[in-house]
């Protein structure tokens, strides 16, 4: 049987996964149970305090946070994360609103959970996902 599939994650979130305690033994459980994806919420969902928000809305789906942490992003990753961006006229603005407060990494576990996880996270501004019920519009 094939191992649980893991979304594909930049050089943030691998390094934020690296860091995130958990168990690495998952007994006998069926693959497709225990299939993992990371999940970061940006500085702007903590100090707006809506986690409890989030977490609400991965348990409604069946899925389990098995791991989380609250970490401050390093400039220095976030600029290897943000490599092929550092050209544009925004990037300035992106580092420091990145590294303007925690972060917080969480590691859901479930059925389905990386195909539900890009469900639930949306595009920008469309309605009934996480980031576009709990995101600001934030114009040019």
């Amino acid at each position: 049987a094939a191992g649980p599939r893991r979304a594909t994650m930049g050089s943030l979130g691998r390094c934020l996964a690296r860091s995130l305690p958990g168990p690495r033994c998952y007994g006998s459980a069926p693959a497709a149970l225990r299939e993992q994806t990371l999940v970061v919420a940006k500085p702007d969902a903590v100090q707006r305090r809506l986690l409890g928000d989030i977490i609400q809305r991965f348990e409604r789906r069946g899925f389990q946070l098995v791991a989380m942490k609250l970490l401050q992003a390093d400039r220095r990753l976030v600029d290897q994360h943000y490599e092929r961006l550092r050209q544009k006229p925004f990037y300035p603005a992106l580092a420091a609103y990145m590294t303007s407060g925690p972060v917080v990494a969480m590691v859901w576990e479930g059925y389905d959970v990386v195909r539900g996880t890009r469900a639930m996270v949306g595009d920008s501004g469309t309605a009934g996902t996480i980031r576009g019920d709990l995101s600001v519009h934030i114009s040019r």
